[in-house]
């Protein structure tokens, strides 16, 4: 039998928990929720590790599967269970996938071995927090329908960091029961979730926040290779745009790579632009013109045929600069990220 009724309980612990009403956010706290579940989590990159670190860490009781086991065992100490396939998740009452891309997305769900694989088992709820295109979504949503199984869709805007610092955001689609019953989840995730709708529109509402954050990283290159040029530090630079109304989080939390030059991957060229062909693709379809965002992205397409694409996507910076011809050197500053841990 496919899991139906969940039993009540406290949610990992009884935590307290930042509520989001509509698209706006509002701070309260709430002592407990009506529900415990039994979640699994597919997927152990960067991103999903640091999630499920989150959940262990507030009680949650989490099988993982990631495809290569190694990378998850790690989490075994934590109190997770590690099994071998997706497939292995059937008996959850949530399963969360995080996985690269929408081919992945699609295996791990309704594959041969994945999480709708066992006749007469299923969870209750599939939360997808990958980015991947709305056809793929549409896909696994269709599929999971079949078997009595709600599809929320929940990408997320942050890195391991963000995580970490508990400032991660994500933006959540789906049937509004299912997206209630998976909400105290999301709201481990870190700061806030804001629901949009129905069906696959939060895929979109992700990819247009990753189209900004290629238009917004180019500009802050091609600003930061100018000034350097003309004698200012970007540590000095970057401490000025950070105090002012143009600062972010964004700009604050990368200025220690700007500053060091450390290109540590948190997303790659290779993703960025995988996901400037997914926005590009949606324009076409909508008859939206994106004119500063396709420019963009022949830059990032360029920006991997200089063989830049594995690193972090903030090496634009390099590529600008080489365009300048201005040689950029580690300014080896102990400068914020503006990341410190919420309370």
């Amino acid at each position: 039998m496919r899991v139906a009724d969940l039993p009540a309980g406290g949610l990992c612990g009884r935590l307290s928990f930042r509520l989001a009403a509509g698209s706006r956010r509002k701070d309260r706290s709430v002592s407990s929720v009506t529900s415990e579940h039994r979640i699994g989590w597919v997927g152990t990159g960067r991103m999903g590790y640091a999630l499920v670190e989150r959940f262990l860490a507030a009680g949650c009781d989490v099988s993982v599967q990631n495809r290569t086991r190694a990378k998850a065992e790690p989490l075994g100490k934590d109190g997770a269970t590690i099994v071998d396939s997706p497939a292995e998740l059937a008996d959850r009452d949530i399963v969360f996938t995080m996985v690269a891309g929408s081919a992945d997305l699609i295996e791990v769900v309704t594959g041969a071995n994945g999480i709708l694989s066992r006749e007469g088992i299923a969870p209750q709820i599939i939360v997808d927090s990958s980015t991947v295109s709305s056809a793929a979504g549409e896909e696994v949503r269709a599929a999971a329908a079949a078997v009595g199984t709600s599809v929320v869709a929940a990408p997320v805007s942050g890195n391991p960091s963000v995580v970490r610092s508990g400032k991660l955001t994500s933006v959540a689609s789906g049937p509004r029961e299912a997206f209630d019953t998976a909400r105290p989840y999301l709201e481990l995730y870190g700061a806030s979730v804001t629901y949009v709708g129905d069906g696959e529109v939060a895929r979109l509402v992700k990819i247009c926040h990753n189209l900004l954050l290629g238009v917004v990283t180019q500009s802050l290159a091609e600003i930061i290779v100018l000034a350097e040029k003309a004698g200012v530090p970007r540590a000095d630079f970057m401490h000025f745009i950070n105090q002012s109304v143009m600062g972010s989080i964004f700009s604050r939390y990368k200025t220690p790579a700007i500053v060091n030059l450390d290109w540590t991957p948190t997303f790659t060229g290779h993703l960025l632009r995988k996901d400037f062909e997914l926005g590009l693709e949606a324009a076409r379809k909508l008859d939206v013109p994106l004119p500063v965002a396709a420019l963009v992205h022949q830059i990032v397409v360029e920006f991997i045929g200089n063989g830049l694409g594995e690193g972090d996507f903030m090496r634009l910076l390099e590529l600008e600069a080489r365009g300048a011809g201005l040689d950029l050197e580690p300014e080896n500053q102990d400068v914020s990220d503006g990341l410190e841990p919420s309370d």
